[in-house]
């Protein structure tokens, strides 16, 4: 039985995606289906998680996503995450590589920014879109705006600038204020100015969460929320204005429990001593995890639904609760930092009140090295627990979390979590038993699968025939080659595959298709083996306990061992109409790829593909011709890392 994700740490941060979607209906709701939404996701999503948030945010309708500097927006690149990006604070010149490099968007402040923007898109031989920031009162980022209009003039000006966006940032948004009304008239005016001078910028914003609910005419043509996006209020004024539903919930469990006497000091400095007898419990959490020392002794947590205070001073690791009042407090129960448990809760404005700080503090550094379980659809595991740092830390590269980290990327492309569970699990999860494989490299990997209506000298009754497609696959690559007799193995199983994969033999492994009536020596084919353009003889095929082999080569292959050859091989089986998926898996690093599926004629439907390319080059370039291919490619010169591939998948 598996243990639920929660009981499987110490201290751990419950992100409910749920309760995020709500709150974008919310959002939606709010500013009307003609305002674009730009979903603020800088500081790791204000805590919460910046991938996570960010792809739901999308999937819900978000137009484009917003970071601090290009360090966050790099981090959600590799993600694969492709929309468009926008980097709210002024760019450095040292950041400008990875802008161009990750294709993010970077907002202007100043004209000497924009002009080196200019000289290095242009020798990027690339036209990039910038957001122009104007500062009206927020004396922050932004151009002031008494100098704004010459400053956009030259911009606008610059060929490889597309000026797509232009926005203020409002100081005091979260309340109603004329200060709030003196920006909107001054930003107001100046797009006035613009129009008037026949500069039209497409998307121009204003309003934070804090716009978003107290001033709709501020709205134009996109907003940013972020903390509303949370289920935090900007401000008490705000809470009639929506009905939002917090996120995160910070927990704990209790480590220790001990009861001591009257009189006995609790904490570093003694800075709390028992006045009566006093049963207290130990609990994980300090101000390593953004719990502060200000919350000494008068900070609270939830018990056993109950209300618990904090007492003696609040240490790196551990902090002490008195549970006198709590019946049955035991090692291992649940305590509530942040969030709800029965029908108490705790939130983060209310933190924020008793240390003097804001919640956007609280959210961005509570549980700050707890790791994140998210929560979707009722279901605690539906994404897996991530440490809040953007590399995977020593303690996280195992197998395990990696494959995790990948199925979570396969639901999210599939945008289904069955059907990205389903290409997993086919094709890597069989793939992968075992460690010790020995490491090849792998360059100009091509793949060309041609299907057609099986021919009637493929056997089988006139009928059946037709419940089938003959598939070619053209497979080459370019690799050192170590044994002048080798073998191309075709499994009928997974333990079947695994055994393959142990054969240094083995030169090539094919799974035949599950759930389908096949039969290997009659519906699986080595149509022709060449090396170097040479063809190899085929030795013998037989059936063995772990499959049907192919066996290949001979004398004429010892004059190229240990040495980079180009390896060709073409396969003819048998796919089943009805089963819908044809999956393509890269078991070794491999430079250069080109993978192709042809089915003109055969009458498929609705083909379209699911992939996932782990290294620097994560987005291969496709080409799509309706009802008759879809092409892959990544350039010669990019490497692909393991556990890489592709699933077409057709309307059964």
């Amino acid at each position: 039985m598996s243990v639920p994700a929660e009981e499987k740490y110490r201290s751990w941060v419950e992100v409910d995606l749920d309760h995020f979607t709500h709150n974008g209906e919310e959002l939606k709701r709010i500013v009307g289906p003609d305002v674009k939404i730009l979903q603020v996701v800088k500081a790791d999503a204000y805590g919460h998680g910046a991938i996570e948030i960010s792809n739901v945010a999308l999937k819900n309708g978000a137009s484009m996503l917003g970071v601090a500097n290009a360090d966050e927006g790099v981090q959600l690149r590799v993600s694969g995450i492709s929309a468009p990006i926008l980097i709210l604070s002024p760019s450095l010149a040292s950041e400008i590589d990875e802008i161009i490099k990750y294709n993010l968007t970077p907002s202007v402040s100043d004209l000497g920014f924009a002009r080196e923007l200019e000289r290095r898109f242009r020798k990027a031989g690339a036209r990039r879109p910038v957001h122009i920031e104007v500062d009206t009162g927020m004396g922050r980022g932004g151009t002031l705006y008494e100098g704004a209009l010459p400053m956009i003039r030259q911009i606008v000006s610059c060929p490889h600038l597309e000026v797509e966006g232009i926005f203020t940032h409002l100081s005091s948004s979260e309340q109603l204020t004329d200060y709030n009304d003196m920006q909107w008239e001054l930003f107001r005016r100046l797009l006035d100015e613009l129009a008037a001078a026949n500069i039209r910028i497409p998307v121009r914003h204003m309003s934070n969460s804090g716009g978003v609910l107290n001033y709709p005419a501020f709205h134009l043509d996109m907003v940013r929320p972020g903390i509303m996006s949370y289920g935090v209020y900007p401000s008490l004024e705000t809470e009639t204005r929506a009905y939002l539903k917090p996120v995160m919930s910070f927990k704990t469990r209790v480590v220790l429990v001990k009861e001591f006497p009257a009189g006995r000091g609790i904490g570093y400095g003694r800075s709390y001593v028992t006045e009566r007898p006093t049963k207290i419990a130990t609990i994980p959490v300090g101000y390593g995890d953004g719990y502060g020392v200000i919350l000494s002794n008068q900070g609270e947590v939830l018990i056993g639904g109950r209300r618990a205070p904090i007492i003696g001073r609040v240490s790196m690791d551990m902090c002490t609760v008195d549970v006198t009042h709590v019946e049955d407090c035991r090692i291992g129960d649940e305590v509530v930092l942040l969030g709800r448990q029965g029908d108490e809760s705790i939130s983060a404005n209310e933190i924020a009140d008793k240390v003097k700080t804001i919640s956007y503090e609280i959210l961005c550094a509570l549980g700050k090295r707890a790791p994140r379980i998210f929560l979707s659809q009722g279901m605690r595991d539906s994404v897996e627990p991530r440490l809040r740092r953007i590399f995977i830390p020593d303690e996280e590269r195992s197998l395990t979390r990696i494959d995790s980290i990948i199925r979570n990327c396969f639901q999210t492309r599939a945008r289904n979590v069955e059907l990205g569970d389903a290409i997993y699990y086919e094709m890597f999860e069989t793939l992968f038993g075992k460690e010790d494989r020995q490491l090849e490299l792998r360059t100009d990997f091509r793949y060309d699968i041609s299907v057609r209506a099986l021919p009637p000298e493929a056997g089988g009754k006139p009928h059946a025939r037709g419940d089938y497609f003959q598939v070619t696959t053209h497979v080459e690559y370019v690799k050192t080659i170590r044994n002048s007799v080798f073998m191309i193995g075709c499994a009928l199983n997974n333990e079947q595959l695994e055994q393959f994969f142990d054969d240094p033999r083995c030169e090539y492994r094919w799974l035949l298709s599950r759930g389908e009536d096949l039969v290997a020596a009659r519906d699986f084919r080595v149509d022709a083996v060449r090396i170097d353009g040479e063809a190899i003889p085929l030795i013998r095929a037989e059936n063995t306990d772990r499959g049907y082999e192919v066996w290949c080569g001979g004398d004429v292959l010892r004059k190229k061992l240990n040495r980079p050859v180009k390896v060709e091989i073409e396969i003819i089986t048998k796919k089943s109409r009805s089963g819908n998926i044809f999956s393509v898996y890269l078991v070794y690093p491999t430079r250069g790829l080109n993978i192709s599926f042809n089915y003109a004629g055969t009458g498929l439907k609705n083909v379209r593909e699911v992939s996932f390319f782990a290294g620097k080059h994560p987005d291969p370039e496709v080409v799509r011709e309706k009802g008759k291919s879809i092409a892959l490619a990544v350039r010669a010169d990019e490497w692909i890392f393991p556990k890489s591939g592709v699933t077409f998948i057709w309307d059964a």
